[in-house]
């Protein structure tokens, strides 16, 4: 039976208060982000976040659904372009070039609420184009939530119960305004990857993503006054982690709890492993004869592997064993595979392949969606579910100055 504390369900009352400066420090009880706003940003009391679509390309196509102002650095209008009309930015040097118009950056502003297009997505918002350090960089100025209108459909089937679009919401909301204030660079704020949060832009966005948005409308998770970073997975196989055991640094939020994600897809897999493919993973060892866990987790996940050849061994963190070989965790046992032979009685000593027998999909810390799925499903709300996987948080609210 699915239990979650009844302490569980809770939302502060204070207030976090979100400036729009980028280098002031959040604050104990009254929290600020400092941003420096870019030209023409809202007077509102709207968050823009800033994150980079085409990164240090030479260049990318970028337009707009209705009539678009093209400005320079200073607001200066260079140009008005009819709607649906395809523009190339290209690098040249320190500045940016698009059709006769050059700058040392350029705004390209959609007019009446219309979408700007960059490489080969529709985005809400606008688009900076500045000169990095190997090319130029597309950057769209959105909205916060109507970035996370996306995000949510990203990272979430859009189909999935509301409280958990709602969990995912508030997660996404407090990831992306950690990495605003911990990881933001002049240029922009967040990725649109995986490696930060998926965003394709309007595509992602059903009337589901905007109610989980808009009925979690300010809301964020914190611990001591502070954004936590609210990182989630896919799918941890029965037990979330301790953060220690798979990073470095212990979080008070971020406690391997129970999950409740049997039943889900990528809850048990299986993978073989050829030989050549771990040779390509270390080269200098001679042929393969073996594969063992070194260092596990309390769970079970693996932390560091050995690879044996006959001329020598290799060790190798199991998250960059997990990425070259594109596994869905690293929460597996290894079962040598054997050639069958002719002669009874008679087996090869060197196993021709690996068998990885595993659960779960992801790093395994923090929001499982698909425990967060079920939950759901049982009747949970999105602030029973967001709590249990973020231990000890606070359901906070903020407010933009």
């Amino acid at each position: 039976m699915m239990t979650l504390p009844l302490s569980s369900k809770r939302i502060a009352t204070s207030l976090l208060h979100v400036g729009k400066h980028w280098w002031v420090p959040l604050l104990v009880g009254a929290v600020a982000i400092a941003a420096k706003p870019a030209f023409g940003a809202s007077s509102s009391t709207q968050l823009e976040l800033r994150v980079a679509i085409e990164e240090n390309v030479s260049e990318v196509q970028v337009g707009s659904s209705t009539d678009t102002l093209l400005r320079d650095g200073s607001g200066q209008v260079l140009a008005q372009i009819p709607a649906m009309g395809a523009m190339m930015a290209i690098a040249d040097g320190n500045r940016v070039e698009i059709n006769d118009w050059e700058a040392s950056q350029i705004w390209v502003e959609p007019t009446g609420g219309g979408y700007v297009f960059i490489g080969d997505k529709w985005y809400r918002g606008r688009v900076l184009v500045v000169p990095t350090g190997a090319g130029i960089t597309a950057v769209n100025y959105v909205d916060l939530d109507e970035y996370l209108y996306s995000v949510v459909g990203g990272e979430m089937p859009t189909s999935w119960p509301l409280e958990a679009l709602k969990a995912q919401a508030v997660a996404a909301r407090t990831y992306a305004l950690y990495q605003r204030q911990n990881s933001a660079n002049t240029v922009f704020d967040v990725g649109d990857t995986t490696d930060w949060q998926v965003y394709d832009g309007i595509e992602d966005e059903t009337q589901s993503t905007q109610m989980a948005v808009n009925q979690t409308a300010g809301q964020v998770l914190t611990y001591d006054n502070q954004l936590i970073e609210a990182v989630f997975h896919s799918s941890s196989g029965g037990h979330t982690e301790n953060v220690e055991d798979v990073w470095s640094t212990a979080l008070p939020y971020l406690r391997g709890v129970q999950d409740f994600d049997q039943g889900a897809p990528v809850y048990e897999w299986q993978e073989t492993l050829s030989a050549s493919q771990l040779q390509s993973l270390a080269p200098n060892i001679g042929n393969i004869t073996g594969l063992e866990a070194v260092e596990t987790t309390p769970t079970g996940r693996i932390s560091r592997l050995r690879i044996i050849g006959d001329a020598g061994t290799k060790e190798l963190d199991s998250d960059d064993f997990r990425h070259a070989l594109n596994l869905r965790s690293t929460l597996f046992i290894i079962t040598p595979q054997y050639r069958p032979v002719a002669s009874a009685g008679s087996l090869p000593t060197v196993p021709v392949s690996f068998q990885l027998t595993g659960r779960g999909f992801g790093h395994g810390l923090g929001l499982s969606q698909w425990g967060a799925h079920n939950l759901a499903e049982a009747g949970y709300s999105y602030d029973q579910i967001l709590l249990h996987y973020y231990t000890d948080s606070i359901l906070s609210l903020i407010q933009v100055e």
